[in-house]
């Protein structure tokens, strides 16, 4: 077996807040969300990444292009309609979901989504 190339390969630590970039997919001007993707070949907000909101951040409304899954890593974050997703948490998302998200405390999410967000229809 080969070695593997530094082309083939990145690292980054999710305790790094300088690995990660804003995240803003609908244009609405998000604050305090932020994004750690590796793959340099997935579209901004799909495949795999890591999600972080500071404490009093909120997403913007949006609907998801494909499903969406993600562990809670730390924290809590509370959706539109009043869930509450704590460290820990599996979540699936139908493809189409419409909804918008905050967290009081913070959190750090791995998500994997199959689509890009666009802003919501309904």
């Amino acid at each position: 077996m080969k070695p593997i190339a530094p082309a083939e390969r990145r690292i980054a630590s999710i305790r790094d807040t300088a690995a990660f970039t804003p995240f803003d997919p609908t244009g609405e001007t998000e604050r305090g969300t932020a994004m750690l993707q590796l793959n340099p070949a997935a579209a901004g907000g799909t495949g795999f990444y890591i999600y972080r909101m500071e404490p009093g951040a909120r997403s913007a409304p949006h609907s998801h292009g494909g499903a969406e899954e993600f562990v809670m890593i730390e924290g809590e974050l509370i959706d539109n309609d009043g869930t509450v997703y704590r460290a820990g948490d599996v979540v699936w998302l139908a493809p189409g979901t419409e909804h918008c998200s905050h967290t009081e405390t913070g959190c750090i999410i791995a998500v994997h989504a199959e689509g890009p967000e666009t802003a919501p229809t309904g």
